[in-house]
């Protein structure tokens, strides 16, 4: 089997509904990826994970290993809501470096907690276990992983996934113009990159936004695009979108990426994660 990809939430910061958001959708980071021998991997518990957390026991899947970038809580508010953490037979592994975002468990532990949450996290039904190793690359299946720290504020992890020749690099909530504690710089980031044939990147802002918002730890997207031509990736998907950020407004950045790949006669497919993309590779 190939590498597949699977957006469940591409928004960013909170979830949103509207008219205006039905095309690329509101629910907040949730990727899934699958092995070529079919073990499921999820990065991030956004509100995307209540969909997948349906689909996957729809499929009698009850098995899967869950990494997270960091633990903002737009990247974790859809855990309570994930419907195989109430079901016995379903073992889970938590990842998640603890130097960069701080113990997951906990972190999940106090988001389930009296007053915030009426089902407590020692009372879930699901085993769930915890990878407390801050590891330089570590395998799951015959896929290999290879994080890098984010920079954003309280830091954070992105990824790159290997397998069977392929490569997948993951780097949600990173800021490319700016610089926070343990960041890495641009040229790090285009070599973490390099030939890839799937960079998703941070493109939540515009370049006026960013006159406000620089130091949020969010990039701009003709940054972002900057990033996946300097690397030489085959394709570039636009992530994390802005809160206020509609479909409209997206098409016209995607076209403008484009036009700007197609005036420096790159081919590299550029496009904008939607909550329902599936990627294959």
């Amino acid at each position: 089997m190939p590498m597949i990809i699977k957006c469940h939430g591409a928004r960013g910061s909170i979830p949103v509904s509207g008219p205006e958001y039905l095309k690329y959708g509101g629910d907040t980071t949730c990727l899934e990826i699958r092995t070529q021998n079919d073990e499921v991997i999820i990065v991030d518990a956004g509100s995307g994970i209540r969909r997948l957390g349906n689909q996957l026991m729809d499929e009698g899947k009850h098995h899967y290993h869950l990494i997270f970038t960091h633990s903002h809580l737009d990247h974790i508010l859809g855990f309570p809501f994930f419907r195989p953490i109430y079901h016995r037979d379903v073992t889970i592994h938590l990842m998640g470096c603890p130097t960069t975002q701080g113990n997951i468990q906990k972190l999940l532990s106090k988001a389930m907690s009296a007053p915030l949450f009426p089902v407590q996290f020692d009372a879930l039904q699901a085993t769930i276990d915890y990878d407390v190793e801050c590891r330089f690359d570590f395998q799951i299946d015959d896929m290999k992983i290879f994080p890098i720290n984010l920079n954003h504020p309280n830091g954070g992890m992105g990824y790159k996934f290997v397998e069977g020749g392929k490569s997948f690099v993951f780097l949600t909530d990173n800021e490319l113009g700016g610089q926070h504690r343990n960041g890495r710089s641009f040229e790090a980031y285009a070599d973490f990159s390099k030939d890839a044939d799937l960079l998703i990147h941070d493109s939540e802002y515009t370049r006026d936004e960013y006159g406000v918002t620089k130091g949020w730890g969010h990039s701009t997207y003709p940054e972002a695009l900057k990033l996946a031509q300097k690397a030489h990736v085959k394709a570039f998907g636009l992530f994390h979108h802005n809160q206020n950020r509609s479909d409209k407004d997206l098409d016209m950045i995607v076209e403008e990426c484009r036009s700007l790949n197609e005036d420096r006669h790159i081919s590299m497919d550029c496009f904008a994660l939607t909550q329902t993309t599936t990627l294959t590779l």
